[in-house]
């Protein structure tokens, strides 16, 4: 009897404040592409979201066949930039933050799991804590969903 295996999804993983303006960028794109994915029925992606990038986010990537982390920037260019991404060949972090380059670094290590990864950081502007989003930086995280979302599009089609 042939069981078919599902296969690994795309992690989207978006990380940042929501409480601190536009660092919150990343956790809102996320739950915008999750809504999109949902109501067009898309399948093959999982959604992710937190403060920060943490060790044990290394099981989540080392679980997906890609991953596309998703941040706010207070440098680049306007509106995002979305670049690949290897792992780190040391490991460093503190107790309160690791980049994603670390995360991909302890999937290797770990669990012997090297997904391709990227990263698009959209440019922020403010940052003070209890406010919205600045306009600007949500002009800039509406044209990151349309390119995510064609992209995503392309990965999760190109993989069938």
């Amino acid at each position: 009897m042939d069981v078919e295996i599902p296969s690994r999804p795309i992690l989207v993983y978006g990380y940042g404040n929501p409480g601190r303006q536009d660092d919150g960028l990343g956790p809102v794109l996320v739950e915008h592409l999750e809504a999109w994915a949902k109501a067009e029925k898309i399948s093959g992606m999982a959604f992710d979201s937190n403060y920060q990038l943490n060790a044990e986010d290394a099981l989540a990537v080392a679980e997906s066949r890609a991953v596309v982390f998703i941040d706010a920037s207070k440098e680049g260019k306007p509106p995002f930039e979305f670049h690949p991404l290897k792992p780190q060949k040391e490991i460093s972090f503190s107790t309160h933050a690791m980049a994603p380059e670390s995360v991909l670094a302890l999937a290797v290590e770990l669990y012997d799991a090297k997904p391709p990864a990227w990263i698009l950081t959209i440019r922020g502007f403010s940052w003070e804590p209890n406010e919205p989003p600045s306009a600007a930086a949500l002009s800039h995280l509406s044209a990151a969903r349309e390119y995510l979302q064609v992209w995503l599009r392309h990965e999760i089609s190109s993989q069938r």
